[in-house]
């Protein structure tokens, strides 16, 4: 087991733009990731488990709804705090990154935002503790990139409800205490419902054979006659507007997180570069890899400063759904291309658990694709810009 050196590039002194709330959050966050996350997630992503033992310690520092208030449980910290320690914790891994995101962004906001405040009291601050594990059920089998498409719905049945239908590809379900559902009522409308682990008629199968977010825990959801509370349903928002709003929420959170990713693989290149020797010294030293360095270096760069000015825009309510997915489309992308540059630079060394490379580039193919496509995110920008919608 290698021993975690990582140095955070800084190459426009962007550290100088940050409060210092933010440069304490980003060094307890690192620090907590060096000690509890990178000694053993080589060995959970080779056996293809997620490592529980985290939920305690990442509660701990706040990443659980590091933006709800304090009165709810949450840190009350601003958005370019939930960012930088989204970026940390990915730089750990992509995959104990969504478990934050989710339970952050997914669960706990909309719980938050559209919840009434009996569901406020009753989840939010045993979410933050981690106490409750939550997950988010949108995507189903037919409809990923067209979720308004959804098949699952729910019957009204006195003081219940009837759910039916299933959902997939779920960060967090095969151990998640509560999801928050999306579904569509008798007259078409999609609401959001709070499903409880032990309804019955609830279960939550794991997906296996993954080769990408192997220490996350992935699942199914299926409801098969399902008796929900209607006490369950958040009432503040409906409509596919209301899911969307959380997947901004996630989304923004993945940009910061996926530059996470891009440093680790970038700091991990250079410091092989300068220590491995070929044709009697350091292949750092040879124009190729000095080409490769400074091109990620540079990315890395551009993407610092997308997320900064986002963050900000963000923490002032102006933060647009195109702007966050034009930063997390392009975040995820150069990560995509740094972890593979990288990977090359570390020739045949680049592909062994020894170095995080290959995990990263792995786990970053799930991330291009999750919370909206590559594809469906430069189709967001040219809809924003030009006024005239591809997507049907």
């Amino acid at each position: 087991m290698l021993k975690d050196l990582f140095q955070a590039p800084d190459y426009y002194q962007i550290d100088e733009l940050l409060m210092e709330e933010h440069l304490l959050v980003r060094d307890a966050t690192r620090n907590w990731v060096k000690k509890e996350v990178s000694p053993i997630i080589e060995e959970y992503a080779q056996k293809a488990e997620f490592p529980q033992q985290l939920i305690k310690g990442l509660a701990d520092i706040g990443a659980f709804g590091p933006y709800i208030p304090q009165e709810y449980g949450g840190a009350g910290l601003d958005q370019i705090s939930y960012g930088i320690m989204m970026q940390e914790i990915e730089r750990g891994d992509s995959g104990v990154r969504s478990t934050c995101s989710v339970q952050s962004s997914l669960v706990m906001y909309p719980i938050y935002a559209y919840g009434n405040e009996e569901q406020r009291k009753k989840y939010l601050s045993k979410l933050a503790s981690g106490e409750y594990i939550g997950c988010f059920g949108l995507t189903e089998p037919n409809f990923g990139s067209n979720p308004g498409g959804m098949i699952t719905n729910y019957k009204d049945d006195g003081d219940h409800v009837i759910l039916n239908g299933a959902k997939m590809w779920i960060s967090n379900a095969p151990f998640a205490d509560i999801a928050v559902v999306w579904a569509k009522n008798e007259e078409g409308r999609i609401h959001g419902l709070v499903v409880e682990r032990g309804m019955e008629g609830f279960t939550t199968p794991e997906t296996h054979n993954k080769w990408s977010l192997r220490a996350s825990a992935t699942g199914e959801l299926v409801f098969d006659n399902v008796r929900v509370p209607k006490a369950n349903i958040l009432p503040n928002k409906s409509g596919l507007g209301a899911p969307l709003g959380c997947l901004d929420s996630a989304r923004y959170g993945i940009a910061w997180g996926a530059l996470g990713a891009a440093m680790d693989c970038y700091d991990t290149a250079l410091r092989y570069a300068k220590e491995r020797i070929q044709f009697d010294r350091p292949i750092g030293g040879f124009q190729l890899q000095q080409k490769k360095l400074a091109e990620m270096l540079t990315e890395i760069t551009k993407a610092q400063l997308l997320v900064w000015r986002l963050g900000k825009l963000k923490n002032e309510g102006k933060a647009t759904s195109a702007q966050i997915s034009m930063a997390k489309r392009n975040n995820v992308e150069i990560a995509l291309k740094i972890a593979r540059e990288a990977r090359q630079v570390l020739g045949g060394m680049g592909i062994t658990g020894d170095y995080p490379i290959m995990r990263h580039m792995m786990n970053l193919e799930s991330v291009v694709t999750y919370e909206g496509t590559h594809d469906i995110h430069l189709l967001i920008t040219g809809f924003d810009i030009t006024g005239l919608n591809a997507f049907k």
